[in-house]
């Protein structure tokens, strides 16, 4: 065992827990990631696992939070920074695109627990993120109607969703292809297609 993974404190162990996780996920099919293989990784034992988290479902959960909590606050962070709404949708896209390129298992982890027929508390969590993001994009979706970035014309929720879908769509095509990696370079291209469907009734460029 890794004397120094031994001695962390517990709120360090539980982070280390989910960086291991989602290194796991990178390499192989969630669904074959077991306490065993966590524990082998971490250089702990099983016992010592347990004693952070009470169960496998309960380690899942963390990990979402984890996600959910770090996405919410990147893409949060990179829409305060930017000049105007647009500029705020196209800072939180890519911010979202550069989280999932550094951790190519999240995607894995996340489409495998939803997929799951059972209401877990990992998928909760799963539910939860998705609205605060939800929400976010509706806060910023009326912000450019009101400042004539965007048209009053233009349907709230359908753009809240085809922007989530546009996000969605892409992790997927990359992992069909086997190279995540490659959303940093596609990302550009198609947000720059959203952004001019939502705003090309304004009669300017955006």
């Amino acid at each position: 065992m890794d004397q120094r993974t031994k001695q962390l404190p517990a709120d360090e162990r539980r982070a280390h827990t989910v960086a291991t996780v989602l290194a796991l996920a990178a390499e192989r099919d969630p669904i074959e990631i077991t306490t065993a293989a966590i524990a082998e990784r971490m250089q702990v034992t099983q016992g010592a696992l347990f004693r952070h988290f009470p169960s496998k479902e309960d380690i899942w959960r963390a990990v979402l939070q984890w996600v959910g909590g770090e996405l919410l606050a990147r893409t949060e962070a990179a829409a305060a920074a930017a000049r105007s709404a647009l500029d705020s949708l196209e800072a939180m896209f890519m911010a979202h695109i550069a989280l999932v390129a550094e951790h190519p298992g999240l995607p894995r982890l996340l489409f495998g627990e939803l997929q799951r027929a059972q209401d877990t508390a990992a998928k909760r969590v799963a539910r939860s993120i998705v609205k605060r993001y939800r929400d976010r994009l509706l806060v910023l979706l009326a912000h450019g109607k009101s400042n004539g970035e965007i048209p009053e014309a233009i349907d709230d929720d359908a753009a809240a969703t085809m922007y989530i879908g546009m996000v969605q769509g892409l992790i997927v095509q990359s992992l069909l292809s086997g190279n995540v990696k490659q959303l940093r370079s596609a990302a550009p291209g198609a947000f720059h297609l959203y952004r001019r469907a939502i705003s090309s009734a304004t009669g300017r460029r955006a």
